[in-house]
């Protein structure tokens, strides 16, 4: 029996000798690799942090100490040391364990993650609360350099620091080198001044410390003391918390130490940590990006370089190549992201047109606001965004864009479900929460040529529009042929010649395909609706009066999305036909193929035909 295969929680990996723990890592790694190499899923992240997870563990008395990571990326080795080994083959599978750390699959995973920057304020609620009730418990938040560039994590820094928590804080910084051994002042200051993270940090910390009256006096001789901020504990320091570091992640005999001498310190402690994404898989740590998040595939060959036969391209995909082409077309295009680059399909727009594409790191918030900013001075910001992304940012949608009613095009990818990642990435409120909103223009793409006519409609019109599109390959050719689009007007695709009851079948987006089925088979009326807001009134009324049933079908909440829409407008007009709504139900939905997912809600063209049958 190998070492791995004996610890199946943390209690038992702090019975093996301090000695053992290099062993225990080699093997968690191979066995993590082994692992998402057969499943899939994030592999960089997590190889960078066998030995500060085995370390935390061996440390602390977990599950009594709470231990919080952010993103929750790099959850995979805390999964296997906490009784989910046996179970590492159903990861991000239906019915299977999830891919992030889940309140309700572990009570080791002490805080449901998925999004970024929100362990330490979480960590922080945990540990005023065992203050408050008297209780003797570690507090740890794991937190990595790019999450470290969203202001909730500078916010619950400030706020960490005036309470005097004992909390400590890991910062998992695995965007500098330590190919050499880390010990020397001056090794450290080569490394920290080209430090991508220290850029960001002195760039958002700067502007975080000068609204802090306790430091304020600090932030004023920023400049001044540029070599204090280079060296990374002054700035930490200013917040309250005691620096420690930075230390290699890699050498788990000196985080054990490190953290023995730490956990027990009172007040805030703040331990900066650096590691490797990809640490131990030569493939990773050359090209991290490409084996970030990874499909199955032979990690002794490695993921092709080129697949055998060229993928249908992606909605992603048909954004991308729409901006590109909209940017030569018009210099006053300008793209913006909050760190999704490569996900919302921007890589060729951002070599291209370097000077009009905008990053701003993981920044939802900034991001919608920095676009409201540059379609003041007369810019045509698109923010490609992921919908679940979009949530973190509704307060400067409404305030910043569109009450002024500036034209800003939101571009939002990852439109309903989304498959292994499961609910904290699902696309399923988006519609809700745009279309109670004045002034936008909401509309969903069926396919890659109407998405590229909505986008292109959508930066002509001079006011707040979202086109929103589904994760996954896109349906037909871009340069199809479609019907000129006319705001807020529907388009039928199939009449109903049928006598007796007749039902009309109202389908947003990516519904419009099961739609089209359905309603061969039941010899109904198929609408695609493309406009919510507005709608296209008199076609509804139209509708209304040919027509015993509306169904709508959409891949949304089915509470004040599309479906919501009509039956208001048919109740608020007193039209005589019943309406039935379809889409997302009243419930978090768990990862899984994509398919599978929509069958489990009836959202295929099976279920969608069952349900009129059953209405």
């Amino acid at each position: 029996m190998s070492l791995l295969e004996s610890i199946n929680l943390p209690a038992q990996l702090r019975q093996q000798p301090q000695s053992a723990l290099v062993a225990v890592c080699d093997e968690l790694r191979a066995f993590v690799l082994d692992s998402v190499s057969k499943t899939g899923g994030h592999l960089s992240s997590n190889l960078g942090v066998v030995e500060l997870t085995v370390a935390l563990h061996y440390c602390l008395d977990t599950p009594h100490d709470r231990l919080v990571w952010d993103v929750g990326h790099q959850c995979y080795p805390h999964k296997v040391l906490t009784g989910r080994r046996d179970r590492m083959n159903t990861l991000r599978q239906w019915k299977g364990l999830a891919g992030f750390p889940k309140r309700d699959e572990s009570e080791y995973d002490t805080f449901g993650v998925a999004h970024s920057s929100t362990s330490i304020s979480a960590a922080l609620g945990m540990a005023v609360a065992a203050k408050a009730k008297g209780e003797h418990r570690r507090v740890v938040a794991v937190i990595g350099d790019g999450a470290m560039s969203a202001g909730m994590a500078f916010e619950a820094l400030n706020n960490a620091g005036a309470m005097d928590a004992n909390l400590l804080v890991i910062l998992n910084d695995n965007e500098m080198s330590i190919s050499e051994p880390v010990g020397a002042l001056n090794k450290y200051l080569s490394r920290l001044l080209a430090s991508h993270t220290y850029d960001r940090v002195r760039s958002v910390g700067k502007s975080v410390l000068s609204a802090i009256p306790p430091v304020s006096r600090f932030a004023r001789r920023w400049e001044e003391h540029m070599k204090g901020m280079v060296l990374p504990g002054t700035m930490w320091e200013e917040f309250g918390f005691n620096y420690i570091g930075p230390i290699d992640g890699h050498d788990v005999n000196l985080m054990v130490d490190t953290l023995n001498k730490v956990k027990d310190r009172q007040g805030p402690q703040f331990l900066h940590v650096l590691t490797r994404k990809g640490a131990g898989y030569d493939r990773a740590e050359v090209d991290p990006i490409l084996y970030h998040g990874v499909p199955k595939f032979d990690h002794v060959a490695g993921i092709p370089a080129a697949p055998a036969t060229t993928p249908k391209k992606t909605y992603s995909d048909t954004f991308g190549d729409w901006l590109c082409d909209a940017a030569a077309a018009d210099d006053s295009i300008v793209a913006v992201t909050p760190a999704m680059g490569e996900g919302s399909g921007m890589v060729r727009y951002s070599k291209t047109y370097p000077e009009r594409y905008f990053d701003v790191g993981i920044a939802e918030q900034h991001s919608v606001t920095f676009a409201a900013g540059l379609a003041c001075e007369g810019m045509k910001p698109v923010v490609a965004i992921y919908s679940t992304f979009l949530q973190r940012a509704y307060d400067q949608l409404v305030h910043d864009v569109v009450l002024q009613n500036l034209p800003v095009v939101f571009a939002i990818d990852r439109a309903g479900l989304v498959g292994a990642d499961g609910p904290t990435h699902a696309g399923s409120f988006d519609v809700a929460f745009l279309r109670c909103l004045p002034n936008i223009v909401l509309m969903s793409a069926s396919s890659a040529a109407e998405c590229r006519a909505m986008l292109s409609m959508a930066v002509a019109l001079k006011r707040p529009v979202a086109v929103r599109y589904p994760r996954g390959a896109a349906h037909g050719a871009p340069d199809a042929v479609i019907t000129p689009l006319e705001l807020g007007k529907g388009e039928v695709r199939r009449v109903s010649d049928r006598s007796g009851e007749k039902i009309a079948i109202l389908a947003w987006g990516s519904m419009l395909h099961p739609a089209l089925v359905v309603g061969e088979n039941l010899n109904a009326t198929v609408v695609n609706m493309r406009f919510i807001k507005p709608l296209d009134e008199a076609l509804l009324r139209e509708l209304a009066t040919t027509h015993d049933v509306l169904v709508t079908v959409e891949e949304a909440s089915v509470q004040g999305s599309a479906g919501s829409a009509v039956a208001e407008f048919v109740a608020n007009n007193a039209l005589n036909v019943r309406v039935v709504q379809l889409g997302l139900p009243d419930t978090f939905i768990d990862q899984g193929d994509p398919a599978l997912m929509l069958t489990s809600v009836g959202l295929d063209a099976v279920g969608i035909e069952a349900s009129i049958l059953r209405a």
